[in-house]
């Protein structure tokens, strides 16, 4: 391992790398725009520039691209260094437009923070600047090229580690112009990247343009609810409404990005229709009265029919927290029973998962990027898992062999071959072959199993907290809600944020449910109780290999001051709370709903084996349930 000197401070680092990411493991931060720890190098922007004062090679060098070596003594604060740094930064800075105001970037602008820290603070350059006219990217994404300072970020992102082809490099010399052949809707599933990676304001959010500054934001460390993965997300709020998704690091998972679907597929949290009123018999009423209401109904159901024909129903989308205090509900009224899943073909893949994986075999995100075989079977990832897609391109960009069984292969990101087994499959070869298995994968057979002795698994599941629900439905003893239902016993239901998978027979009442989307259970429910959503709480999930992480609360819950319909603003009236802030979380409510029954507060869900995950650190990588 290289030994080496910036600054006056040693370092080590492994073979191969840069003097630039030597210097960021000390806390050294050298200017920088076109190196990106997932792109790597390009040498590009010329702004990284440091002085080597001893060592194989001496002089002026490009930090990025220059490898660290034994004995190198490098001087990030040299006069020429500097000197040479703030003449580079002078000369991008001269057709840049000086649009801080007005940009959408200002204040997390990669190209602010550098300007003024390579001390080029003054414009001297009086001429006609450069321009180019934007293009129309489509309704998620803003396009203004004369902020580019042409780091080929953009292009080798998009090109290079996503696959798409309808984006690129157009232009020659001083009028290089990053964009499409023609105005148009980018295609690739991760186009919303193109915003985070940018260190200007070329490609801008445009569902929250002009909404506020980074300063303005509420955020904090969160989870993407759209499927199964757990990608790390940070969201951004002002005044009670999420305004956009931002891709969080987290490289054990999703790395450095997040695909289009997370970014964008948050219409429901600031939707007029969102359920914020608790209701009874479709009638607005106070929380009190609600909660009254539902005891009452609830005492005269479980007279009448007995405890065995009342079903608890909990679901994926809603916390481990949730779910685990659906199944307290469940023992403290003797209710027939409980269930996290719709119908069988929902729980059958998380049981599977949850029966299969063990800590050495669960297969991450990051062990299917440096996995060299992998197999694809009985799914369509683009559609049920893109980051996982996503993933599965890194690993055939760096040689990995790509075979798909029992599915269709027929994408652009990665190019492989149609397997008709996973016996026929060379495991033998590999040293880090991977299995996928998609939701509409069928059950191996004996052969299948002694394929995936000493192979790594991944399992695509449904929703956001589906390996979690399968670990408390076989802890529970859960069925699906369609098992439950056609045994003819359960007469009444309880939900909480639960989806209904099949049609739900009339005789059966929802006594109550507890969602934040408008469901049809919610619009059938006798009680119907308003619920937060995800970024308006503290919670966990579980995700697809059984990592459990934590997602902190965004943003209060309430009424947001735009988007309510024809009124388009909450009631204008004095009070200390924000219209619509008594809404709670779903564990919340149920725990509300245990003290009236037995006079007990339940303050902390967590607990018994599941106490260890109070503690994890929503920042960090996460913590296995295995």
């Amino acid at each position: 391992m290289p030994k080496l000197i910036i600054d006056n401070i040693a370092v080590e680092v492994p073979d191969g790398t840069s003097v630039l990411e030597a210097a960021l493991s000390v806390g050294i931060t050298i200017p920088h725009f076109c190196w990106h720890p997932a792109l790597g190098k390009a040498g590009a922007c010329r702004v990284c520039a440091v002085k080597i004062l001893e060592g194989p090679v001496k002089g002026i060098q490009m930090s990025c691209m220059l490898p660290a070596q034994d004995g190198m003594v490098v001087s990030t604060g040299d006069g020429e260094a500097v000197a040479l740094r703030k003449s580079v930064i002078e000369w991008l800075m001269i057709n840049h437009p000086h649009d801080c105001p007005v940009c959408d970037e200002g204040g997390e602008c990669q190209l602010q923070d550098f300007t003024i820290a390579g001390g080029h603070g003054i414009r001297r350059y009086d001429g006609k600047k450069r321009t180019h006219v934007n293009q129309y990217l489509g309704e998620l994404i803003e396009h203004e090229m004369n902020r580019c300072i042409q780091c080929y970020r953009c292009a080798r992102f998009y090109q290079e580690y996503a696959g798409g082809t309808d984006f690129g490099v157009l232009g020659r010399a001083d009028m290089v112009y990053f964009g499409r052949q023609c105005d148009g809707p980018l295609e690739s599933p991760f186009s919303g990247n193109l915003v985070d990676i940018c260190p200007t304001g070329v490609f801008t959010d445009r569902t929250a343009r002009f909404r506020a500054r980074y300063w303005d934001y509420d955020m904090a460390p969160s989870l993407c609810p759209h499927c199964s993965l757990g990608c790390n997300t940070i969201p951004a709020a002002r005044y009670r409404e999420l305004l956009k998704v931002m891709a969080r690091r987290n490289d054990a998972v999703n790395g450095w990005f997040i695909c289009d679907r997370g970014r964008f597929g948050n219409a429901a949290v600031n939707a007029p229709r969102r359920p914020r009123q608790p209701l009874v018999d479709r009638q607005p009423v106070g929380w009190d009265q609600a909660l009254d209401t539902l005891l009452g109904r609830l005492s005269e159901f479980l007279e009448l029919h007995g405890p065995g024909s009342l079903a608890i129903v909990g679901s994926p989308r809603m916390s481990l927290e949730g779910n685990i205090m659906a199944a307290r509900l469940r023992d403290l009224l003797g209710a027939g029973t409980i269930c996290y899943f719709g119908s069988s073909k929902q729980s059958e893949p998380a049981l599977e998962a949850a029966n299969s994986l063990t800590p050495d075999t669960a297969a991450s995100q990051a062990d299917v990027r440096s996995a060299d075989l992998i197999a694809i079977v009985g799914c369509d990832l683009l559609e049920q898992a893109p980051m996982m897609a996503l993933a599965v391109r890194q690993a055939w960009r760096n040689g990995a062999r790509i075979y798909a069984v029992d599915c269709d292969q027929t994408t652009s990101l990665y190019a492989g071959e149609v397997a008709p087994a996973l016996s026929a499959l060379p495991f033998s070869e590999a040293k880090q072959p991977v299995i996928i298995y998609g939701t509409d994968h069928k059950q191996p057979d004996s052969s299948d199993d002694a394929v995936r002795s000493g192979t790594k698994l991944a399992f695509i599941l449904n929703g956001p907290n589906d390996f979690g629900c399968a670990l408390l439905a076989r802890e529970q003893g859960a069925v699906p809600l369609a098992d439950a239902l056609a045994g003819g016993k359960i007469k009444g239901l309880l939900s909480f944020e639960a989806d209904l998978t099949t049609e739900l027979p009339d005789a059966v009442r929802v006594l109550a449910a507890c969602d934040w989307q408008p469901t049809q259970l919610m619009q059938r429910a006798e009680v119907a109780l308003p619920a937060t959503a995800w970024i308006e709480m503290e919670g966990t999930f579980v995700n697809n290999e059984g990592r459990a992480q934590r997602f902190r609360q965004v943003m209060p819950p309430g009424l947001p001051i735009r988007g309510l319909g024809p009124d388009g603003h909450p009631p204008r009236e004095f009070r200390k709370t924000a219209p619509g802030s008594d809404i709670l979380p779903g564990w919340r409510l149920i725990a509300d709903i245990i003290e009236r029954l037995e006079g007990e507060r339940v303050d902390v869900p967590l607990s018994g084996r599941w106490q260890k995950l109070q503690g994890i650190n929503a920042e960090d990588a996460g913590e296995s349930v295995l």
